[in-house]
């Protein structure tokens, strides 16, 4: 059975230690094993972060790797050699990290073809970001499934297919269209955020929620908030309306909605 919010019989316990241009960093645990998802915060950071959740930094076992750009990769060298764990990339990834950063243990996987760590079930899925071999993650422990999609310009079959049936989704809500049209980036930017290899929209979200979410996830947190061009209440207000006309048209469960910082930890999510 699964229980959230923390009691009862626990697969699974995540919580977003920061999301945005600036670093991103997830934390997730079974009872086996303890990993992030991409290291683009500082060493400080990630430690104060898991501290202030009841974590400590040192008992990290693994990092999985979902591309190579620099708000994801940061510390993920030295947080490799300090603890020496295991990094987990696929191989175009790693070849384009090759040149900036000495890794001393690899364990490559290919998007599409899940993987182990300990009891937890890894799913890399690709996903539509101007990167060399960008993915996305689902991770599975005793039933329960949490995934992972941030850093994609649009949401193509195979990741809807992966978001379905989870009880957990980390989703990316990067920009509202107009502060992005009107904001103060040069257009080429602007072009490469809109584009269909750049960063989802709040818009392009909520169309998801609206007419294909399966209203399964018992918690959503929304990732990946431009500082420029977005505001958290702004995002919020426009995936609460997405997710209630959901409700009405389909029946399905209520998802508690939770927005990340870049500033600041989530609370830690239990299943």
């Amino acid at each position: 059975m699964i229980v959230a919010s923390g009691g009862g019989a626990i697969s699974l316990r995540v919580a977003v230690l920061g999301s945005g241009s600036s670093g991103n960093c997830t934390f997730l645990a079974t009872d086996r094993v303890k990993i992030l998802i991409d290291a683009g915060l500082s060493q400080r950071e990630m430690a104060r972060r898991l501290a202030h959740l009841g974590e400590r930094l040192e008992e990290v076992q693994a990092v999985v790797v979902s591309h190579e750009h620099t708000d994801h990769v940061n510390s993920l060298a030295r947080l490799a050699k300090l603890y020496r764990i295991p990094v987990y990339i696929s191989p175009l990834t790693r070849a384009a990290l090759a040149s900036q950063t000495s890794l001393l243990a690899v364990e490559t996987f290919q998007p599409g073809s899940s993987f182990q760590i300990a009891d937890l079930t890894v799913e890399p899925f690709t996903i539509p970001h101007d990167a060399v071999d960008p993915v996305g993650f689902r991770f599975t422990a005793e039933g329960v499934r949490i995934a992972l999609a941030t850093d994609l310009g649009y949401l193509p079959a195979n990741v809807k297919d992966y978001l379905r049936g989870c009880h957990g989704l980390i989703v990316e809500s990067n920009h509202d269209l107009e502060m992005l049209r009107t904001g103060p980036y040069p257009w080429f930017v602007k072009q490469r955020v809109m584009s269909r290899e750049g960063h989802l929209s709040n818009t392009a979200l909520g169309d998801y929620l609206r007419n294909e979410y399966d209203g399964e996830a018992q918690v959503m947190v929304l990732a990946h908030l431009s500082q420029q061009n977005n505001h958290p209440q702004i995002a919020r207000v426009e995936a609460t309306a997405a997710l209630e006309q959901s409700k009405a048209q389909r029946s399905v469960p209520q998802t508690r909605l939770v927005v990340s910082t870049q500033e600041e930890p989530t609370e830690m999510f239990w299943f």
